[in-house]
């Protein structure tokens, strides 16, 4: 099988690079452009050591006529950007963006949250929001795929099997998610330089935070009930990983033990979605470096509640990693290859 050409656009962030460290282990693709605008001219080995042994072109400025030489393009762009791009695109290529340009399904709702008018909103209907493990059918129909965030990964992983079954109570989900500094960008460093970003851990978007749109617009797919959540996230000082640890009430006659089974089921033959054994303590280093989400359902003093953790590496399952399984769902490889 030919490899099919790549273009990566924002070549040089932290999941710019990731997905750069990925795909040059993909035997299906050959990386054709690296994009950037501060760092043209530059070798990816500038940002990345481990790179060096690889080769790879040097970064430019995207153009369109360099669409003419790709079957797919990855965004890894600021919020916007992805948007001005696609309206080059033709009915050959797939956009797989790792931003937030096309998650939410109307134009007025990424203008809400995002403080910004949605400059391809024509293209909104012919993108899919795509969580792997959850929508995959889905995808042969489109041609744009939007990646889920990193906090709304770790989170509607384990919360949209039990909204199915209506197996809790909707007007009471806590969620509280801890990342590492990753999570921010390249340019956390210079926003939190006096808030000594590698000792402290920091609330930030309390009530409001940008990924709560995603994760309201997809659990209502799954269940018609209104609900209530309240999402909160902090930075923690350590460069990559996600803790989410989710606070729950049950239906009546529901225990942890229902609540177990029932994502035991669900994933049971998901190839990166592990649920370990009740009551099991997890740690950011179990999933650091790998598509791998972890799940541990645990009992509360009270019988009436149960607490759920997961585990993702933000800039793999939460990143990189997702939008190379979505590449391979959609073009038919091994759901596993170069993750």
């Amino acid at each position: 099988m030919p490899k099919l050409n790549a273009l990566v656009a924002g070549s040089t962030g932290y999941i710019g690079v990731q997905l750069i460290k990925l795909l040059v282990k993909h035997k299906y693709i050959n990386i054709k452009f690296l994009c950037g605008n501060s760092s043209v001219g530059k070798n990816i080995k500038f940002y990345d050591k481990s790179l060096s042994k690889y080769k790879l072109p040097k970064i430019v400025k995207f153009n369109k006529k360099l669409l003419n030489d790709v079957q797919i393009v990855f965004t890894a762009l600021p919020n916007g950007e992805a948007q001005d791009l696609s309206k080059h695109l033709s009915k050959n290529h797939t956009l797989i963006d790792l931003a937030a340009d096309f998650r939410l399904n109307k134009a007025s709702d990424y203008l809400k949250w995002y403080k910004q008018k949605h400059r391809a909103p024509k293209l909104i209907k012919k993108s899919i929001y795509l969580l792997p493990e959850i929508n995959r059918k889905e995808i042969k129909k489109y041609n744009i795929i939007s990646c889920p965030g990193c906090y709304p990964t770790s989170i509607l992983l384990p919360l949209i099997p039990l909204f199915k079954k209506n197996l809790i109570k909707f007007n009471s989900i806590i969620i509280d998610s801890k990342s590492g500094y990753s999570g921010a960008g390249r340019g956390v460093h210079k926003k939190y330089k006096d808030k000594n970003l590698y000792e402290s851990l920091s609330a930030y978007g309390v009530g409001f935070h940008r990924h709560n749109s995603e994760i309201d617009q997809m659990l209502k797919k799954f269940s018609k009930k209104k609900f209530q959540f309240s999402f909160t996230p902090h930075l923690s000082p350590m460069f990559r990983g996600i803790l989410s640890t989710i606070y729950l009430d049950l239906e009546n006659k529901i225990t942890p033990n229902t609540i177990y089974n029932e994502l035991s089921k669900f994933y049971k033959n998901k190839k990166f979605v592990k649920v370990l054994k009740r009551d099991s303590l997890v740690s950011t280093n179990n999933v650091i470096n790998t598509n791998n989400c972890y799940i541990s359902i645990c009992k509360s003093k009270y019988k009436n509640k149960v607490i759920i953790l997961s585990a993702i590496d933000n800039l793999i399952k939460g990143g990189a990693g997702q939008a190379v399984q979505n590449l391979n769902i959609k073009f038919n490889f091994p759901e596993k290859t170069a993750l």
